[in-house]
């Protein structure tokens, strides 16, 4: 498992063993105030927020190895980056911008350094989180600067190492989107309403297109798989995971 430890620019790789969690290791993240990390097999690359830049490293069984000259800057000083993600099937890692309304894309090396950056205008503004369907398409939530009932979602093409807006923005009426997960067999999009404590659902087409659904206080998934709504959160929701089917 990884950690980024904004408070301190580094990042901890820690071990799950039968007895419980061991901290493995930690090494500076190669930038400043780490937000996000993304892992492929043994690859691994961490967002730094402050400095605008993602850093690789290597998994080496207890060590986390860092990729020399691995480091990249995104497409401004001022990107104000939420989250990096691999593409499912590890050969492209991407980043939202909030602070540019831009989404940036890299192509990896065999060593498993960066190439090839794409950056795209955001369909909507401040994209923040995202998750990729096992056809390709990516997901990306917006919070259109927090205005209350302008949340929504767009939907990306992967093509090469680059991504192309599917359809435009899709609103769900509510408001503060953040982070967002797409089912295992990729019919549906949930994401986190932060500003009224609800999760709202899209159904994804085949393209990737997206048709809002209703949005609920909360979800519990059955014994047959199927989501159902249940009551009101106690707080906000801070992140989506673990959905299995629509």
């Amino acid at each position: 498992m990884l950690a980024v430890n904004a408070g301190s620019d580094d990042v901890s790789l820690i071990a799950v063993e039968r007895e419980g969690l061991r901290l493995a290791d930690r090494v500076p993240s190669g930038g400043s105030a780490p937000t996000s990390v993304a892992v492929s097999g043994s690859l691994v690359y961490v967002l730094n927020n402050a400095s605008a830049s993602i850093a690789g490293f290597r998994i080496d069984q207890d060590r986390l190895v860092t990729l020399e000259g691995s480091a990249r800057e995104l497409s401004s000083a001022s990107a104000d980056p939420a989250q990096v993600a691999f593409s499912r099937d590890g050969r492209v890692p991407a980043v939202t911008e909030r602070g540019t309304d831009a989404i940036t894309t890299f192509g990896v090396a065999e060593d498993g350094s960066l190439q090839d950056r794409a950056t795209i205008a955001s369909s909507g503004k401040t994209p923040y989180g995202f998750a990729f369907t096992r056809d390709g398409a990516m997901i990306v939530t917006e919070a259109f600067g927090g205005i209350v009932g302008q949340a929504a979602a767009s939907s990306y093409a992967l093509t090469g190492t680059r991504v192309e807006p599917v359809g435009g923005s899709v609103g769900d009426t509510r408001s503060e989107v953040c982070w967002a997960v797409v089912t295992d067999d990729g019919r549906f999009a949930y994401v986190t309403n932060f500003g009224d404590g609800t999760i709202s659902s899209y159904a994804i087409a085949g393209d990737g297109a997206l048709t809002p659904r209703d949005a609920v206080a909360g979800w519990e998934i059955g014994q047959n798989g199927e989501l159902a709504a249940i009551g009101a959160f106690d707080g906000v929701p801070a992140t989506v995971a673990g959905l299995a089917a629509g």
